[in-house]
């Protein structure tokens, strides 16, 4: 009688087990994490699905969205978080007027996308902002380190556009209403993508540059401070819906902590592991949650 007793003990504590399993199974909150078409967006998308996935959340990805369509893809629900700028949301999104302040910049955002039902969550120290990246060789000789430098030595200078950067209100056309003129030494215009081939080729000095770029992380190169803060902050910032976000404290915690720890030297570091040394965004982003959160 007693071995029986204990026997229905067991079943009933197991059956309660598998049934309180399958309960938070079914509970729990399923969540599209997105990603726009570039290294950055989705290596960092990819962290946060692992850390949501963590937490327990059913997490679907969708990467490579296009730029110009991925605000239009959280605003219908067709995702509910992916990584953003602080200066695209303002601009871009929103086309608000520029600010160089980046918790001016975030508050405009934040209220702006409030509006739109959607919730900007706390930005990271990250800067994926607009710069001038120079051969290191060649600032050392000349000792320009900032903008301001780089305009007073810029006949010794040569120059590797992108050819519309030189036209542009936020590139070198701004760029000189603010600092006064460039007279390079010479100004070419090169294919985006061989700007820092030409650079260690030695055909160039200098070029326009995203300061979060893999190619940042050698040594043989420098961004250069923007002294009179011309460009406005692009930190990386998260938004999701605000509906997710209400309803999973949890999600928001979790993507904070992250963000966090995603500084300009990070991204640099995550974006080299994949477009230079050829890792899958996918490895990169789980080895460096492993690293900062298992």
């Amino acid at each position: 009688m007693k071995n029986k007793f204990l026997k229905l003990s067991v079943m009933f504590v197991v059956a309660l087990c598998t049934l309180t399993t399958v309960a938070s199974s079914a509970s729990a909150a399923s969540v599209v994490v997105g990603a726009k078409n570039f290294t950055e967006s989705q290596v960092v998308s990819e962290i946060y699905a692992l850390a949501l996935e963590k937490e327990g959340f059913k997490v679907s990805r969708k990467q490579s969205i296009s730029s110009s369509v991925i605000p239009t893809a959280i605003k219908k629900g067709q995702i509910d978080l992916y990584p953003e700028y602080t200066g695209t949301a303002l601009l871009t999104i929103l086309k608000g007027k520029m600010t160089t302040d980046p918790d001016q910049a975030y508050q405009k955002v934040k209220a702006g996308l409030a509006k739109q039902g959607l919730t900007a969550l706390p930005y990271a120290p990250g800067n994926d902002g607009q710069g001038i990246a120079m051969r290191a060789s060649v600032a050392k000789k000349y000792g320009i380190r900032t903008i301001s430098d780089l305009q007073r030595h810029a006949e010794k200078i040569r120059f590797a556009s992108q050819g519309e950067f030189d036209k542009r209100t936020d590139g070198l056309a701004g760029l000189a209403k603010k600092y006064g003129d460039f007279k390079f030494k010479s100004n070419k215009v090169y294919d985006n993508a061989l700007k820092y081939q030409i650079l260690s080729q030695g055909k160039a000095d200098a070029t326009p540059a995203y300061t979060t770029e893999g190619q940042l992380a050698s040594k043989k190169y420098v961004v250069l401070k923007d002294d009179k803060n011309f460009w406005p902050p692009y930190n990386l910032m998260p938004i999701v819906t605000t509906k997710v976000a209400k309803q999973n404290p949890k999600l928001v915690k979790t993507i904070n902590q992250i963000d966090r720890k995603l500084t300009t030297k990070t991204l640099i570091k995550l974006n080299k592991q994949v477009d230079l040394d050829k890792h899958s965004y996918k490895s990169v982003a789980k080895k460096w949650y492993q690293a900062n959160f298992d």
